[in-house]
């Protein structure tokens, strides 16, 4: 007995040894109470990191461990939604290194993040990332010529991401985007334009090859981060889309060609800097951070129509960007810029939400939650 104890000690010490040689630490893969995880990257010009939190049953986080994506941040804000996203199975994590020009693809797992593998961005300062099944497409702002693009890549079951020939194609000129994103079925990518107060949309033939730009008017003023219903609505935040310099938030439908449709134009929120926003996945309530009023405003959503249910529906620490729902949408997470927290919020049946905990991070963009 004796003999088998210090077998298992020595065990555990090895595993100690390799863990904080490799500059993080595992959680044990059948850890309790840990259910999902949040993801916020450092951004970071020195070397861009992926720091991960366990989250519990009850939506409070943990710190878990920090990853290298073995490329380079900016060091500045990128002014974007969806820097860093999982994968629709949760088996992937896909962060842009906007200072080095590059993508990090990591497999995710109870016991943390594993690099697989890391590819040019095929353009300049990518700030956005998008997946659907096993295609991944990424947005590059264009670094200082402001002449974005996007460009798409296969993803096999080995974690290697292929460049899709073909698939890059530009924005509608010289443009501030903010982010990209595929609409639900896959057929359709979705980019803002928040400068040219344009959305662009793009159509996908079997090949994944994306289409030229079919480029729109926005219904406000400076769309920018955007989420979709279920079915297919999308629905957009407008920093600057509502009356005497308050913030908006507009629905649209898509047809299969990537027309735009509007359904409700320019809601106000009578807030400030409406940017970054969220849908739930039954989606009957959408909302949006607004980063100089700081606080969060809830909508709610019917048959694609949306309707200012709170104008504050919860009051955050200064700065609310990026933010994002858990897989069941139990809880909603807001990165705060101004305090480097992020905090936790329930939400309710009824599209309220509860102020759960709030933490203290290092990181500075993006925001994704399993």
């Amino acid at each position: 007995m004796k003999k088998q104890n210090l077998i298992a000690i020595l065990g555990l010490f090895a595993l100690f040894i390799v863990a904080f040689s490799s500059g993080r630490v595992i959680a044990p893969a059948n850890a309790q109470g840990v259910v999902g995880g949040v993801y916020i990257m450092t951004n970071s010009a020195s070397g861009n990191q992926v720091i991960a939190y366990s989250r519990g049953p009850d939506g409070i986080l943990s710190w878990q461990a920090t990853f290298a994506t073995n490329g380079l941040g900016t060091g500045n804000g990128l002014g974007n939604q969806g820097g860093l996203v999982l994968s629709q199975d949760g088996q992937w994590l896909i962060v842009v290194n906007a200072g080095s020009n590059d993508i990090s693809l990591f497999r995710v797992s109870h016991n943390g993040l594993t690099l697989t593998d890391k590819t040019s961005s095929q353009g300049s300062t990518p700030i956005s990332v998008t997946e659907h099944g096993n295609l991944v497409y990424v947005l590059d702002a264009g670094g200082l010529s402001n002449i974005g693009n996007i460009a798409g890549y296969s993803l096999n079951d080995n974690g290697q991401l292929s460049a899709i020939a073909g698939s890059v194609q530009p924005l509608s000129g010289v443009t501030a985007p903010a982010q990209i994103s595929f609409n639900p079925s896959g057929t359709v990518l979705v980019v803002t334009e928040k400068t040219t107060n344009k959305i662009d949309t793009f159509t996908l033939n079997r090949q994944g090859v994306a289409s030229a730009p079919n480029v729109q008017a926005s219904g406000g003023a400076t769309p920018f981060g955007f989420g979709f219903t279920r079915s297919g609505t999308l629905i957009v935040s407008e920093a600057a889309g509502g009356p005497s310099g308050t913030s908006a938030v507009s629905s649209y439908a898509i047809s299969d060609n990537g027309d735009l449709t509007t359904l409700s134009g320019s809601v106000p929120d009578t807030q400030q800097a409406a940017c970054w926003i969220a849908v739930t996945g039954n989606g009957q309530f959408a909302y949006t951070t607004n980063t100089h009023s700081n606080t969060i405003s809830s909508y709610s959503v019917n048959d694609g129509n949306i309707k200012l249910q709170d104008a504050v529906a919860a009051s955050t620490d200064h700065g609310p960007l990026d933010m994002a729902l858990a897989r069941n949408s139990h809880f909603l997470y807001v990165f705060n810029s101004g305090s480097h927290t992020i905090e936790g919020f329930s939400v309710n049946a009824n599209g309220s939400l509860t102020w759960i905990d709030t933490i203290t991070t290092t990181g500075a963009d993006g925001l994704a939650a399993n």
